[in-house]
């Protein structure tokens, strides 16, 4: 059922300009600057609220990434579509990860050869691990405006199986992983704050319980 579904997926459900769509969903890389000009701007703009996002932000995301997603690519071992199987769509931008290269270039699509003996790193999918904590802690932090980043997510997500980095598996398995995982973080974030204001700050609280923080 994996392989079928990846097979639909990656060789059946594409088009050209999907393509280019898909590879630069699933280059990160590509949206570093912009996301670090909008993290700037809520450090500098935002409120108590804002900060402690970024903050929250920050701490889940390299927990999930550095630590959960980590230790289990290492302990799973899965290899990845392209090194377990021929003829998957290899589906990647051109540039050298560079925005300006990249999107003024035609999208690079080859096709696998299996590599067994490889050291496979297939499971979980960091990408969509990390985009949904961002989504799960976006949605805590501003209610219904934040759950909107649910939908990147899920770009995302679809991005690592159409390009022929993940079996579908490994995408579901890391949205419940990302979700779960960073719910958790995200009451002991709220847990160290109430504990640390309740006893040094307890203004910055109500600040952030305001409607104006």
């Amino acid at each position: 059922m994996d392989q079928k579904l990846l097979l639909l997926i990656n060789r059946e459900w594409t088009a050209a300009w999907l393509d280019w769509v898909m590879a630069g969903a699933s280059s990160l890389n590509l949206w570093m600057g912009f996301l670090a000009v909008a993290a700037l701007w809520l450090a500098v703009r935002g409120g108590v609220r804002a900060r402690l996002y970024l903050v929250a932000l920050v701490i889940v995301v390299a927990l999930n990434d550095g630590v959960v997603s980590r230790t289990l690519k290492h302990a799973v071992g899965r290899l990845r579509p392209g090194q377990s199987a021929d003829g998957v769509r290899m589906v990647e931008l051109e540039g050298g990860g560079k925005p300006w290269r990249a999107f003024s270039k035609p999208v690079r699509v080859r096709y696998s050869r299996a590599q067994w003996g490889s050291e496979g790193r297939s499971f979980p999918s960091s990408h969509t691990v990390n985009l949904f904590s961002v989504a799960v802690v976006s949605g805590v932090f501003w209610g219904g405006r934040g759950w909107w980043a649910l939908v990147p997510a899920g770009v995302v997500g679809y991005s690592r199986i159409y390009t022929g980095a993940h079996w579908p598996s490994d995408v579901l398995a890391s949205v419940f992983l990302g979700v779960g995982a960073s719910f958790v973080w995200v009451a002991a974030v709220f847990r160290v704050w109430e504990w640390g204001t309740a006893r040094w700050a307890p203004g910055w609280a109500e600040r952030f319980s305001g409607t104006n923080a």
